[in-house]
């Protein structure tokens, strides 16, 4: 899919497939790359996920632009805005809830760290994550910094959910999580601050080398 995918996004952003371009049918690059179907609609999703086709009901799909956007957008916020808010929010979040630690919370915490380990299907995955975050925050004993997440929740899981598509990051987030857990579990403010840290820089480089292959976060933030 990935390979599939890269073609495509080459042959758009080199303008072999302009504005306004119809793509070949599933069927055709299905026979031209000699993969399944299944492979050629995954591949279709990545590049509607990037914001450079449409597909439209019966009639196929179509090249909306011929490149993708410097920072995408998520239910409404960019991932810049999304990228700043995270850095500014949770992570002296992470280390309240350390320092603050709520039983009942924390074993929510463990227990959704648990599930998403387990949880097969992405959907589910996504749903399980933006809880993560929003437990997080409401483990911090502050309630204007759960309101803050609560706010960003929906962009969050849009947000995840187009990493896990094209980045795959399942189960280096699944390391993170736990490691953040540990370290509120723990009591240790300064631990619980670093994994967050790690975490959200992992998910920006993760946006950049998406976006922008090639290209480190800190050039993109930059930019």
């Amino acid at each position: 899919m990935e390979a599939v995918l890269a073609h495509l996004r080459r042959a758009i952003e080199s303008g072999e497939y302009a504005v306004g371009d119809k793509l070949p049918s599933e069927a055709a690059l299905s026979k031209e790359f000699e993969v399944s179907r299944s492979v050629i609609r995954e591949a279709l999703r990545g590049l509607q996920a990037l914001g450079l086709t449409v597909s439209r009901t019966g009639k196929g799909t179509f090249v909306t632009e011929p490149g993708p956007a410097e920072h995408p957008t998520f239910g409404g916020y960019s991932a810049r805005d999304l990228v700043e808010v995270r850095r500014h929010v949770e992570i002296p979040v992470a280390g309240y809830a350390a320092r603050r630690r709520d039983g009942e919370l924390l074993g929510l915490l463990r227990q959704l760290a648990e599930r998403m380990e387990l949880e097969p299907d992405d959907t589910a995955w996504v749903a399980l994550d933006s809880l993560f975050h929003v437990t997080i925050a409401q483990a911090s004993g502050n309630p204007a910094f759960a309101k803050v997440i609560e706010e960003i929740r929906d962009a969050l899981a849009r947000q995840s959910a187009f990493l896990n598509q094209l980045g795959g990051r399942r189960a280096e987030s699944n390391a993170e999580h736990r490691r953040i857990v540990t370290a509120i579990t723990e009591g240790s403010e300064e631990a619980a601050v670093a994994a967050m840290t790690t975490h959200l820089a992992h998910v920006e480089q993760a946006l950049t080398a998406i976006m922008r292959p090639g290209r480190t976060a800190k050039q993109s933030r930059n930019h």
